[in-house]
């Protein structure tokens, strides 16, 4: 039988390769996004919900899927007060994750970030860290976080100083190697790429994968 995905941050880098990756995909009938403004994607098995993320409440029955997938991220650049930050990159995924589970969604994909750390100085690497722990805590079958380097790939919205730092690091990615591939930029088709490919592999329990590790699983799905 066919799954089920819904996804989280589909606008974003990684989130609209990945909403296309599914799409492709046999083994999903029906792929569900929630936004704020229209992918404009016309496919018969791809369903777009558009919602006030404020109100989740009022679409709970709309909020069911065998795999969740959370791309959702802010920047301090884009969202400068830390409450609302707080809201964006960890209120809104954990109450959804929370509802797609009481529907009886088994498995949650959640893209972090390399740097997450519960000790970390840094708001936003701490933030990431809490998400994990709340994420893997709700009871899903499956829970994978996947901890990327740097994105590669053109956003749909404008980011001047990673633009610049994409730049330099598509330079510098050849002598990533070995132990260093931890730390290599990635595109993310590659991360959507593993993320489909983890949510079908269906292992059980919760998850680690570092960014070395997105690229094999990602060359695994090929």
């Amino acid at each position: 039988m066919g799954k089920i995905a819904l996804v989280i941050g589909a606008t974003g880098l990684i989130g609209r390769n990945l909403v296309f990756e599914l799409l492709k995909n046999p083994n999903y009938t029906q792929v569900i996004v929630l936004v704020r403004r229209d992918m404009v994607i016309k496919h018969e098995k791809f369903t777009q919900i558009m919602l006030d993320f404020s109100q989740l409440k009022n679409y709970e029955d709309k909020i069911v899927a065998d795999h969740v997938f959370c791309c959702m991220g802010s920047t301090s650049a884009k969202t400068p007060d830390k409450e609302n930050y707080r809201r964006i990159d960890f209120d809104i995924p954990l109450q959804i994750a929370e509802i797609a589970f009481r529907n009886g969604a088994q498995s949650f994909l959640l893209v972090s970030s390399m740097g997450a750390n519960l000790q970390s100085s840094i708001f936003y690497s701490r933030l990431k860290a809490e998400l994990e722990v709340a994420i893997e805590k709700i009871g899903f079958k499956t829970v994978f976080v996947l901890r990327p380097s740097l994105l590669l790939g053109n956003r749909l919205e404008s980011r001047p100083l990673e633009t610049i730092t994409q730049y330099l690091m598509r330079v510098m990615n050849p002598i990533f190697i070995g132990p260093l591939k931890l730390y290599k930029a990635i595109k993310g088709e590659t991360v959507a790429k593993a993320l489909m490919h983890a949510a079908l592999s269906e292992k059980i329990g919760n998850n680690l994968i570092l960014n070395n590790e997105i690229f094999e699983l990602a060359d695994a799905a090929k």
